[in-house]
């Protein structure tokens, strides 16, 4: 009776060790799932945005009869404001497109934000920045707030997009300096690209300035040969800004094409304007063509809406020409997205 005949009750060190294992076991299967489902909400947040983005436009073309200009010129100024921009009263923004005086460049307007005058160029619009961004952040200049970025750029055709010249627009369902019908879609509202998803700091070259007519592109390396002035990180960058590299996407691309070019070094995921529409110079000046990407962070694809305001998802691995034609509004191609 003199030995103690109770058991100790608690786990050993292995029992312990075993019982972490298998829990982390579980969380690595469990941790897949777990982002899998919050993808799925970010793209149908995103999806919901541009649905959003469709009905303004639609509200806007039955108040005025017209499309958005892509980029409209004010007065005597370059800084002209997107179609974005023009549908504001129309996005359940009222208190904010009322601030905005159309008929003056974005440059000088502010908005007041808990009593202190902001650029609006500066304030930051839910609607067009898609959750998965992941640089959801203010751009700031020298002098504070400059501007705010966007995740959706309207569909400025397949390559070429301005001649200042002539008045010459692109082929795409939003144009510089003209403010387009739902008639002029010949090839029908549900087989036209309205938007589609971009990246925000997307890095490009602009203003190469290169005269003629120049060749539609088939290959990234063709593009990057083009040269131009070099911007690491300030495309998509401007919601306010109506020029192409800004605020739209052209379709000489599939959606989420690696356009890697090498600068100082560094290989840049980048996007092309020859001529920024608006830019002044000596006659003739030379024309605005564009190779701006859509891209996302969506796995396998975009986020994109026709004219007639439906959403599809698009692969990146769609055809090129099937691609091209969905984003020209009168080519009368026979072409459609499931």
């Amino acid at each position: 009776m003199g030995k103690d005949s109770r058991h100790r009750i608690g786990f050993t060190l292995v029992e312990l060790l075993v019982v972490i294992a298998i829990i982390g076991v579980l969380v690595g299967l469990l941790l897949p799932a777990v982002q899998a489902a919050r993808e799925a909400a970010r793209r149908m947040s995103c999806s919901n945005n541009l649905k959003q983005i469709g009905l303004a436009v639609h509200n806007y073309e039955s108040s005025t009869q017209s499309l958005p200009a892509a980029w409209s010129k004010p007065g005597m100024t370059g800084d002209g404001w997107s179609a974005q921009a023009r549908i504001l009263p129309y996005l359940e923004a009222v208190a904010l497109g009322s601030e905005i005086d159309y008929g003056a460049g974005y440059g000088a307007a502010t908005i007041e934000v808990d009593g202190v005058a902001i650029p609006i160029s500066s304030f930051r619009v839910p609607t067009y920045l898609c959750p998965s961004e992941v640089k959801d952040t203010q751009r700031l200049g020298s002098g504070g707030p400059e501007h705010y970025p966007l995740s959706y750029g309207y569909n400025g055709g397949v390559w070429f997009t301005y001649d200042a010249n002539s008045g010459t627009v692109g082929d795409g369902t939003f144009a510089a300096g003209r403010y387009l019908k739902f008639r002029d879609c010949l090839d029908g509202l549900s087989n036209t690209l309205a938007f589609s998803e971009v990246k925000a700091w997307t890095p490009y070259y602009r203003d190469a300035g290169q005269a003629g007519n120049l060749t539609l592109p088939n290959l990234p390396a063709e593009v990057c040969a083009l040269g131009g002035s070099f911007k690491a990180d300030t495309g998509h960058t401007e919601w306010v800004d109506g020029r192409v590299h800004q605020s739209g996407f052209t379709t000489t691309f599939t959606p989420n094409k690696k356009v890697l070019c090498i600068e100082s070094g560094v290989e840049y995921d980048a996007d092309f304007t020859n001529f920024r529409e608006g830019k002044t110079g000596a006659a003739p000046l030379p024309k605005t063509y564009a190779a701006v990407t859509s891209r996302s962070y969506h796995p396998g694809g975009v986020n994109t809406s026709l004219m007639d305001g439906s959403i599809r998802f698009v692969s990146d691995s769609i055809d090129l020409e099937l691609w091209r034609g969905l984003s020209t509004r009168g080519g009368r191609e026979v072409v459609s997205l499931p």
